[in-house]
């Protein structure tokens, strides 16, 4: 092909690649526009078919009228309820009673010591439609309102459920807005361009809208869970990551626009250079959420497919879309560093040699001192507060946790809560008499009949989600063959059981899925081994900073039963990524000829910036789920974001760093690169006879 068609194409590759994109997203829009009609945030959407309280969900709603909305409506006053209060309180319950279809006219409960006075309120009405049974919830909070200094709050399961979906459903904006504007200021100060910084942060626009649609025909094919929690962190991983892979490519972009003449050209030698270990680093994120997929918490499960879309549409949009638009721009999308043809770079004072010169000179000493650092820290996890509570999962407290706290007050002997117990119907005074002779049960009545099953309501003399409470649920597991035992409390402990299992099944399979890849592509057996257990390593010393803080500091009163799976999933996951890049230069190094030691510390200071810039997008965008309303999420948030600080200034700069140093050829073990080359033949000159 002569020099004119070698033009033409350098010209109509970036259109081809920018047209391709505008169908793809043509093709997309309409998919994703219906994600949020198919996210589901109740607790039984988040547990197994096969758990209790899941089963009596799904009985429940086979019922006439469909699965309960039930309410508890909370009149108080400090002092005593007067009988204009009474009055009140028996108004607006009748009111609503006329408004609304309830199973049975509610009946007050008042407290012992007539500070409180409880209905609870039991509708059918919405049937399995969220949207009607929030609107019922809305519509009944309108209508019980305090007045004169008697406060009335409106609680009970559909309420929490209500406030949680309110949650959930303020993540979308101001998740993405906010995540979109820290990364924006950090690609401001990173890039120092006035342009420069726009481009990696739309095309990562581009990308979350193309997992979107990606995510909802997941859900239409194979039924994947979709919640606001995964649905969030898959828009975190597409502008962490995706941000990531753009600083790599832009560095390694910028480095060949310097020796070579054409963008297009500079391009193609800097996807080369550093495409395979952005493909590999990618892979080995996807192949770590995937494992995701053998756990029993359908939010779990769910999690894993949406954030290997987020990760492998990032991929695919930095590698080409990215590009396209790089080279179409030329050298001038630099300005006012613009990276000239035949220049050299600034010589600067790199931080990270200077780190890396003072891990190469006491390698053992620094790789010691790194190792009793983290370890210390790991022990925090000792201090981390025990699984959180219903009414402690909000950050800010909403009216169905508040009507809660009251109710617990005021009423000590019994439950607010019931527990619900489904039962087949020709069993179902036996069921109420054996759940009645129950240690903790004052009370069981029978409910709606339907489909062959009967509703047993029954209420604990224990607060909702105590130590007596569980045991009596426990209890009556036990004692009720063939009936199931759910509600609220039940589907807590549901969670924390489920999370508990799928602990010990992905952990491992992560380790294993990771390690395999690294070996794979590292061909070594020493250095992923080290690579893995740094990142085990960053995991427990992260939840060990979020034991110190999350009880003193930010005064959680629990720890989300899912917050150690999940954070190490996503910090083994990420933080290989960064060992990856980090790993791969030190080999094309040793390859190229250099010494161990020598191989190290230029991979640190070639590659230091870049990953540091790389850890500070990612840590920002986690942290940025600090500021949603549910407590589950900021400690992810926070965990994580801390994880990828210390894994990016700690552990890839001076501990891996020293410990390649230390192990030299020994960290290529037992590939070809671990044996020292063997040295040239001398050649002698014959002797002169």
């Amino acid at each position: 092909m002569g020099a004119g068609g070698k033009t033409s194409r350098r010209r109509a590759v970036p259109w081809v690649v920018l047209a391709l994109w505008i169908g793809v997203l043509a093709v997309a829009s309409p998919f994703a526009a219906k994600l949020a009609d198919v996210q589901r945030d109740r607790v039984t959407d988040y547990l197994p078919a096969n758990a209790d309280s899941t089963q009596v969900a799904e009985l429940q709603s086979r019922l006439p009228g469909g699965e309960s909305t039930e309410l508890v409506l909370v009149y108080h006053r400090d002092g005593g309820l007067t009988p204009a209060d009474r009055e009140t309180a028996a108004r607006q319950v009748g009111r609503i009673a006329g408004e609304h279809e309830l199973t049975a006219t509610p009946r007050g409960v008042p407290s012992r010591d007539g500070t409180t006075l409880m209905y609870p309120v039991i509708s059918n009405e919405p049937g399995d439609d969220e949207d009607k049974r929030s609107a019922f919830v809305d519509d009944v909070r309108e209508t019980a309102r305090s007045t004169d200094g008697l406060t009335v709050e409106v609680g009970g399961p559909g309420a929490v459920t209500r406030d949680a979906k309110k949650v959930y459903d303020s993540l979308d904006g101001p998740l993405l807005y906010t995540t979109v504007a820290v990364v924006a200021v950090l690609l401001i100060l990173i890039y120092r361009s006035p342009v420069l910084w726009l481009i990696p942060l739309v095309v990562a626009g581009i990308a979350d809208y193309l997992s979107m649609g990606v995510a909802y025909g997941l859900n239409q094919a194979f039924g994947t869970a979709i919640s606001g929690a995964s649905t969030g962190i898959m828009t975190i991983l597409v502008f962490g990551a995706g941000t990531d892979y753009a600083l790599l490519l832009v560095s390694r972009y910028r480095e060949e626009l310097r020796r070579v003449e054409r963008p297009y050209d500079a391009m193609k030698a800097a996807l080369r250079g550093c495409g395979p270990a952005v493909i590999a680093s990618s892979g080995t994120v996807a192949a770590g959420l995937l494992c995701l997929l053998a756990a029993d918490l359908n939010s779990n499960r769910g999690m894993g497919p949406l954030g290997t879309v987020g990760v492998l549409c990032a991929l695919v949009a930095m590698l080409t879309l990215l590009p396209a638009i790089l080279v179409l721009l030329g050298r001038r999308v630099f300005w006012p560093l613009v990276p000239a043809f035949g220049s050299t770079p600034k010589e600067r004072r790199s931080l990270f040699a200077a780190m890396g010169g003072s891990a190469g000179r006491r390698p053992v000493t620094v790789l010691a001192c790194g190792a009793v650092a983290l370890g210390a820290l790991a022990l925090g996890t000792l201090n981390l507060p025990g699984d959180l509570k219903q009414e402690d999962s909000f950050v800010d407290r909403p009216e169905s946790v508040t009507a809660l706290l009251t109710l617990a007050d005021a009423y000590p002997e019994r439950s607010s809560q019931p527990i619900t117990v489904m039962t087949p119907a020709d069993r179902a005074d036996a069921t109420v008499k054996a759940a009645t002779a129950t240690e903790g049960v004052e009370s069981a009545r029978i409910g709606r009949t339907g489909d062959g099953w009967t509703e047993v309501s029954v209420t604990a003399s224990a607060p909702p989600q105590s130590a007596a409470e569980t045991r009596t649920i426990e209890a009556l597991r036990d004692r009720l063959d063939g009936s199931y035992v759910g509600g609220p409390s039940a589907q807590q402990i549901d969670l924390e059981k489920t999370n508990a299992r799928d602990q010990k099944v992905v952990v491992p399979l992560v380790l294993l899925s990771v390690l395999l890849i690294l070996i794979a592509l590292l061909r070594s057996l020493v250095a992923p081994l080290m690579l893995v257990a740094a990142v085990v390593a960053v995991w427990a010393a992260s939840l060990g900073i979020g034991g110190l803080v999350f009880g003193p500091l930010f005064g959680f009163e629990g720890t989300d039963p899912g917050l150690g799976l999940l954070s190490f999933v996503f910090l083994v996951a990420l933080g290989v990524d960064y060992g990856i890049f980090l790993m791969h230069r030190m080999r094309e190094e040793s390859l190229g000829g250099a010494e161990p030691a020598a191989a190290a510390l230029t991979a640190l200071r070639t590659t230091g910036g870049v990953i540091a810039s790389a850890g500070l997008v990612l840590a920002a965008t986690f942290a940025v789920l600090m500021n949603m309303g549910l407590v589950s999420l900021v400690q992810l948030g926070f965990v994580i974001a801390v994880g990828v600080l210390l894994d990016t200034f700690l552990v890839r700069t001076y501990l891996v760093t020293s410990a390649g140093v230390a192990l030299g050829r020994k960290v290529w073990w037992p590939g070809r690169m671990a044996k020292a080359p063997r040295p040239a033949p001398v050649l002698r000159e014959p002797e002169r006879v």
